[in-house]
């Protein structure tokens, strides 16, 4: 059973509405619309409290929902995210030192030097909105 529907079902045999689990939990109803629909997902901090709030064990909200395990993992997972992130420096390290060499070599062809420096551009600049997303 996918996550949305054990979410409906918990909160509907707790007896609460959408909005007074949305209170508890200082979300939005239709954040906790969302959830049951499963348009999003909640973070694994939600996820504890509304195990808390419908007194239902994690294991059985979370059990048999693969889709939800795996948002939980790649949100969660700090070190194949950091790994991620060092790979994206590793590869713009890389890119910049054959910018160097490309404009050395070939410093009469614009058309190459514009290219790999526009490359180099892109490559930098999505470095730094992975860095900013992270922090």
């Amino acid at each position: 059973m996918e996550i949305g529907k054990k979410l409906k079902k918990a909160r509907v045999q707790s007896g609460y509405t959408q909005e007074e689990v949305a209170e508890q939990l200082q979300v939005t109803r239709q954040t906790i619309s969302n959830w049951e629909n499963e348009k999003s997902y909640p973070d694994i901090i939600s996820v504890i409290s509304l195990s808390e709030v419908y007194q239902i064990s994690l294991d059985e909200l979370l059990k048999g929902d693969d889709r939800m395990i795996k948002h939980l993992d790649e949100t969660t997972n700090v070190v194949k995210s950091n790994r991620k992130l060092l790979f994206a420096v590793i590869v713009n390290i890389l890119l910049m030192a054959l910018f160097v060499v490309i404009n050395m070599t070939l410093p009469e062809n614009k058309y190459i030097l514009a290219g790999s420096f526009s490359i180099i551009m892109i490559s930098t600049a999505t470095l730094f909105y992975q860095l900013i997303k992270k922090f």
